[in-house]
């Protein structure tokens, strides 16, 4: 079992760093895609993500269970993304208590799994306090799912204008 985060800014290279990570693995890769396509800039973002994807790669869309879908995925799997997941258990109107659990959930199903786990996210804490309830309680529980990952994972990476800096593990030779 390897548990790795990879966080960073919006388009600081995250999912493509992640891919590179799960590819040079050499196992079958499964990619967990948290995002739905409900407008037309999501629809191109999310088409964007599939035509870099190796044709080899299987996909599993799970918006809200992710526990249950990392569950008898075989091989390496990337979880992408964290910051969508978050946002989808708060648009079904979950409580902060319902999310977290999910969260200890979702690492505690990642920790059973025999291979390499890639979770990405948002790094949303530093920026400028958000200005409505929402959007605060949003960026506060990513914060908390963010660090319950990186508490469990073995590798942890923030990018940087496309720039990956290791945050937490050693680095293999």
């Amino acid at each position: 079992m390897a548990l790795m985060l990879v966080t960073g800014g919006a388009r600081s290279g995250k999912s493509a760093f992640a891919e590179g990570l799960a590819g040079s693995t050499g196992a079958p890769v499964t990619y967990v895609a948290t995002g739905e396509a409900l407008d037309p800039e999501m629809t191109r973002r999310i088409a964007h993500h599939r035509e870099r994807r190796p044709k080899d790669w299987a996909t599993v869309e799970e918006p809200l269970h992710l526990a249950g879908a990392l569950t008898g995925i075989q091989g390496t799997i990337i979880v992408d993304c964290l910051s969508l997941w978050v946002s989808n258990q708060l648009m079904v109107r979950r409580s902060d208590d319902d999310v977290l659990r999910a969260a200890d959930a979702l690492v505690a199903a990642a920790a059973l799994h025999r291979g390499l786990v890639v979770f990405v996210t948002n790094e949303v804490g530093s920026g400028v306090v958000p200005d409505n309830d929402l959007a605060r309680r949003y960026r506060d529980l990513l914060g908390w799912v963010n660090q319950k990952v990186a508490h469990a994972s073995s590798d942890a990476w923030l990018l940087a204008s496309g720039l990956p800096v290791r945050l937490k593990g050693e680095p293999r030779a």
